[in-house]
């Protein structure tokens, strides 16, 4: 079978099948790496098409937490789950709840938060059945909504970029195409208008795109039309594998720096991009804000001590394009050689240890609330 010859890569330390047929839950949990801590990741919500695409899906928003979290400097390890399905046609009580059983029989290993298609409100449903939960209401001690940090992570890394290009501060009068206007695109269009930018926006709904536009007078466009717009920096905020052998000969902007995840196809082209001279800001750098956030719930929620973290995606995006140039080699390989290097170094220490730790302060935390 596929699930086998996908897992059998032996890269993943689990992967778990989640099946309640009384709630119509069909999910996926996995498990990339926990050298430097609990396995930290969003539950996404979508209709795949197949099981298959929910795996591959899974597999690799889950190695790339690992590396997200290794790259910012936190104590934790990678981790992703998916609920396969349509969100309105089924009970989000019961799958949610359903989904917070399955996360709780992991026993603190993967702890779970918002990402595509979920909310605050189901995270309070995962919530009644584990504490292995973040990104839950500040009346339950939580941090509420990590969108406007991962915005302000993404926003962080545009500066970033633009400093390290064009050794400029100000960004008003450039042109921003943002693809996807949802949580954490919305936030990012507001943050951009206030500072002068010329926006382009798409987005698959209609009546969110003319809300945003209104508010930050953007231009729309089509959906198959952004990301070949005319613009200074390209943010893509929706679903990842944007970037291949077809479409990055028709790019036109100058800096790409986004909140999807898994933006390239491949490896590969990222160096393809560099050497069509755009600025890839790697995307696992730059949207790390949401984590920062969420893990910050680990240790006591505090929205000052979290963006403090998510200010340090402008040095941290600076440091990857500082080692880029200096190694001649692409961004993303330099953000992902950083990654390895302090995973590896955390190789001869007892993990156990470091897990457990962890699990101590955060149940104490959540019993203090």
């Amino acid at each position: 079978m596929i699930f086998e010859k996908i897992i059998s890569n032996g890269e993943h330390e689990q992967v778990t099948m989640c099946y309640n047929k009384d709630a119509g839950l069909k999910a996926i949990i996995a498990i990339h790496n926990t050298s430097l801590g609990p396995a930290l990741g969003g539950v996404r919500f979508w209709d795949y098409s197949s099981e298959e695409e929910a795996l591959m899906d899974v597999l690799r928003l889950s190695k790339g937490m690992t590396y997200k979290a290794s790259a910012s400097g936190l104590n934790l390890g990678g981790g992703k789950a998916v609920i396969i399905g349509d969100k309105k046609k089924l009970n989000p009580e019961l799958i949610f709840r359903a989904f917070g059983q399955f996360v709780n029989s992991l026993n603190g290993r993967y702890i779970t938060a918002e990402d595509v298609g979920t909310t605050v409100e189901d995270m309070e449903n995962v919530h009644i059945e584990t504490p292995w939960v973040t990104g839950i209401s500040m009346e339950l001690g939580g941090s509420g909504d990590p969108s406007p940090f991962t915005a302000m992570g993404v926003l962080k890394g545009i500066e970033a970029s633009i400093f390290f290009k064009y050794n400029k501060k100000n960004l008003k009068g450039m042109t921003a195409a943002i693809q996807g206007v949802g949580n954490v695109g919305s936030n990012l269009a507001s943050y951009l208008h206030k500072q002068g930018v010329n926006l382009i926006i798409s987005d698959i709904d209609e009546e969110r795109t003319k809300k945003v536009a209104q508010e930050t007078k953007a231009k729309i466009v089509s959906t198959e039309e952004i990301l070949f717009e005319d613009c200074d920096i390209l943010i893509p905020c929706a679903l990842g594998g944007l970037f291949d052998d077809q479409t990055i000969p028709k790019l036109k902007a100058k800096i790409i720096s986004g909140g999807a995840n898994n933006q390239l196809v491949e490896e590969k082209h990222g160096q393809l991009l560099a050497d069509k001279g755009i600025l890839y800001a790697p995307d696992y750098i730059v949207n790390a804000g949401g984590l920062m956030n969420v893990y910050v719930e680990l240790e006591g929620y505090s929205s000052k001590r979290a963006m403090e973290l998510v200010n340090r995606i402008y040095n941290n995006i600076f440091k990857i394009y500082t080692i880029a140039k200096e190694k001649n080699c692409s961004t993303n390989e330099a953000a992902n050689t950083l990654a390895i290097q302090r995973i590896e170094s955390m190789g001869d220490l007892n993990q156990s240890r470091i897990i457990d730790r962890h699990y101590k302060r955060f149940l104490r935390n959540k019993s203090s609330r």
